[in-house]
């Protein structure tokens, strides 16, 4: 094993670029690390790393053994995966990339299903609303909403993703509530920055689009913080259902403008590398297919109290 740690703590140098930052992704000191990979060398009888005032770059031969010494971490990774499907439980670790909002509401319960059923299972999650590469960070899997772009990445869409226009209760009575997109012109907005459509609104009329780019008094780069800011008063929000259903089903956020459906064919995907899934992989997405599949349960909840408002 010994000698695995050193491979592993190499291809990390190289992947990474330095020793702080391998041994930062390792869990390990940067000493310890540096002690592996000249341990290697020594086994090796070559120099694998040039390492100048300007950083650490592989050699000639470092290049070579890299390319090799990743095939054998990856069979090593897929012996390991072979024995747990055989067994009671998997192992290994499961990296996933996920973003923030809808990760830590919904996702963050289906992975800490997964790491109580199997124990010998290791998960790193990493929340962002930025968009990561898979490939180039060793990500297994990521959880993306909207509309993908093209990719060579394998996505599978789970569920869709649908919006409402939200206002708190408080703010309707105050300001009056628009029966129109182009009412919207007569009110505050809170508004998500960095979304791929900037700040314009787009609704269905028919087979009509209406765009609208309202007023933003309060701009926030994450839905949760937009959501919030929503429900203080501040102004009127273009919200994902899985975020808006919570605050709709309490009553702190009404839905408004429901007969102009919010256009775009958003969804929520599993995403991954190219190549055969490992059976961590198709656990954790057999898992959301069945937490997420059909009709989500925030859309449900959400239609269910407008309903029973509508009815009383």
């Amino acid at each position: 094993m010994s000698d695995l740690e050193s491979i592993r703590a190499f291809v990390e140098v190289v992947e990474t670029g330095g020793f702080s930052r391998a041994a930062a992704r390792l869990g390990v000191s940067k000493s310890i690390l540096s002690r592996r990979v000249t341990a290697l060398e020594a086994d090796l009888g070559a120099r694998l790393l040039s390492r100048t005032t300007r950083g650490i770059s592989p050699t000639e031969a470092g290049l070579e053994f890299k390319l090799r010494a990743e095939r054998i971490l990856a069979d090593l990774e897929e012996a390991r995966e072979a024995v747990a499907q055989s067994g009671e439980s998997l192992g290994g670790t499961l990296r996933i990339a996920l973003p923030l909002s809808f990760g830590l509401r919904h996702v963050q319960p289906v992975l800490q299903e997964l790491a109580l059923e199997h124990p010998r299972l290791k998960i790193e999650a990493a929340y962002s609303d930025g968009l990561v590469d898979l490939v180039a960070e060793r990500f297994d899997v990521a959880v993306r909403l909207g509309v993908l772009a093209d990719s060579t990445l394998v996505a599978r869409r789970i569920a869709p993703i649908l919006g409402a226009v939200v206002a708190s209760p408080a703010y309707l009575d105050r300001r009056g509530r628009p029966l129109t997109p182009a009412d919207l012109a007569d009110h505050d907005a809170v508004v998500q920055t960095g979304m791929r459509q900037g700040e314009a609104w787009r609704f269905q009329d028919g087979k009509r689009t209406i765009t609208v780019r309202p007023e933003a008094r309060f701009r926030a780069d994450n839905a949760e913080a937009v959501a919030r800011a929503a429900v203080a008063g501040i102004g009127v929000a273009m919200l994902p259902t899985f975020l808006a259903g919570t605050f709709i089903e309490t009553g702190e956020l009404e839905p408004i403008l429901m007969g102009f459906p919010i256009g775009g064919d958003a969804g929520l995907y599993i995403v991954r590398p190219p190549g055969s899934p490992p059976a961590k992989v198709r656990i954790l997405t057999d898992r959301m297919v069945e937490r997420f599949g059909g009709e989500p349960y925030w859309d449900s909840c959400a239609l269910r109290r407008q309903e029973m408002k509508a009815a009383s």
